[in-house]
């Protein structure tokens, strides 16, 4: 089930590889749609609130978590390009050690400081215990986010998009179940569709795991495989962390949205969230686009297929520009229905606020596709930490928006992620422009004989 993307039609290879890519991105929603419906339908507009005010927080974290992961897999797909499978299987368990040690300290240092960070957000007294006892069950199950993104990443780096999606569709089964049982029988709230969500993405990783261990010969280890590595950590470090602190940085300009949103009262934080939930499954498809973009990257990178690059960056634009007028048809005729799929009767007034945050993001989906497709091919190609730096301009831009909330209302609030993006795709075109210029150059680093030890990165 491994992909070879250095060969063939990009468009045919990215729809191949994207396609099941999407599908897992789009179970791996339904986890929290399912958990928002159902608190939204059974719990009321103030449970609602209260889970939707962790949102920001929640992807600061498990979006470091995500890109920490991904970032470990970059050298994985390149050693595969390259043909390099001893070293593909020693990137591998040296991933393995720093995940376990990342898991261990970020999930210790959220469960007990997430009580000061929800005060710091302003989070509503009415809301406040609820949201608590959601966030710190989710930051208690970080481990299992760990297991499912580093599997994946590892799966996909070998173009195998399918694995991780089928083990998420089974996921996505089961926490419907157990949110069923766990508030609608056994009565436990909002932290019932918290244990729902981590016991499910155990459950997606677990499987993952089972696949890598008996389905791939070129991942079966041997005891030296196992050995730290310096120069390997300190590759997967440079690879990993800066792709975390981008989610995480990227997070913190939500954080400072949210905690102005916090500040205009229950009322539009509950907009807010139903809004924000059709958003993110509305944008599955451009997650699947970066997913890709990063796989297909590093495996050509590995294999010196340059003008590849290109190819494949103009292909996936296109695909972009086409989902995105489609996605803004969609909502224009359907936001009240979406939004009243996390709306009960009684919020069912907020309607106006949540489509005007929904419809005016969904005008500037296209600088999200570019902001997703570009990103990722830079870090796929080996300059992850200049890609960070779109989530420090992001954050710039939803830092500044939040500023004005307070002077210009809600409408502030609902510019702040396209401002953000816009701001990104200005760095990041002629960033990657300047990526694809140091790896072709004579003499640059794409130039030089591979080296096992040493990242393509800067």
């Amino acid at each position: 089930m491994t992909k070879d993307l250095t060969r063939g039609s990009p468009m045919r290879l990215i729809l191949g590889f994207g396609i099941p890519a999407l599908f897992g991105y789009l179970f791996q929603q339904l986890y929290n749609v399912v958990d928002t419906a159902i608190v939204g339908k059974t719990l009321g507009g103030a449970a609602l609130a209260a889970v939707g005010s962790t949102g920001s927080i929640n992807f600061l974290v498990v979006g470091f978590c995500a890109g920490v992961c991904g970032g470990f897999s970059i050298p994985v797909a390149q050693r595969f390009g390259a043909g390099e499978e001893q070293e593909l299987r020693r990137y591998v368990t040296n991933g393995v050690w720093l995940c376990t040690a990342i898991g261990a300290a970020l999930t210790a240092a959220t469960v007990l400081f997430c009580g000061a960070i929800l005060t710091g957000m302003n989070t509503p007294a009415d809301i406040y215990p609820r949201a608590y006892a959601y966030i710190a069950a989710i930051f208690a199950g970080l481990p299992a986010y760990f297991l499912y993104n580093f599997t994946a990443g590892v799966l996909r780096a070998l173009g195998d998009s399918r694995t991780p999606v089928i083990w998420l569709i089974a996921a996505s089964l089961v926490n419907i179940a157990l949110d069923i049982v766990f508030i609608l029988n056994f009565r436990m709230d909002v932290f019932g569709a918290a244990l729902a969500t981590v016991l499910a993405q155990l459950l997606a990783g677990a499987g993952c795991l089972v696949r890598m261990i008996t389905g791939y010969p070129v991942l079966r280890m041997e005891r030296a495989d196992w050995r730290l590595e310096k120069a390997r950590l300190k590759e997967l470090c440079v690879m990993g962390l800066p792709m975390g602190l981008q989610y995480s940085i990227t997070a913190i300009g939500s954080v400072m949205i949210q905690t102005a949103v916090n500040g205009l009262g229950t009322v539009y934080v509950t907009a807010v969230t139903a809004a924000s939930k059709v958003s993110m499954f509305i944008c599955c498809p451009f997650d699947a686009m970066g997913c890709t973009m990063a796989t297909y990257g590093g495996q050509n990178v590995g294999a010196k297929q340059w003008e590849r690059l290109h190819q494949g960056v103009r292909a996936c634009a296109l695909l972009g520009a086409v989902y995105a007028g489609i996605a803004l048809a969609v909502l224009c005729l359907f936001a009240d229905p979406l939004n009243m799929l996390f709306l009960d009767a009684q919020s069912a007034p907020l309607l106006p606020l949540a489509r005007q945050y929904l419809l005016t993001s969904a005008l500037f989906f296209f600088p999200l596709s570019l902001v997703n497709i570009v990103r990722f091919m830079i870090q796929g190609m080996g300059f992850s930490p200049l890609a960070t730096l779109a989530g420090l301009f992001e954050m710039l831009a939803r830092g500044g928006l939040s500023l004005l909330v307070p002077v210009f209302g809600f409408t502030a609030a609902c510019f702040a992620s396209p401002a953000a993006w816009i701001l990104a795709d200005l760095f990041l075109l002629p960033a990657y422009l300047y990526c694809y210029r140091k790896l072709t150059q004579p003499g640059g680093r794409g130039r030089k004989k591979p080296a096992p030890l040493r990242s393509a990165g800067m």
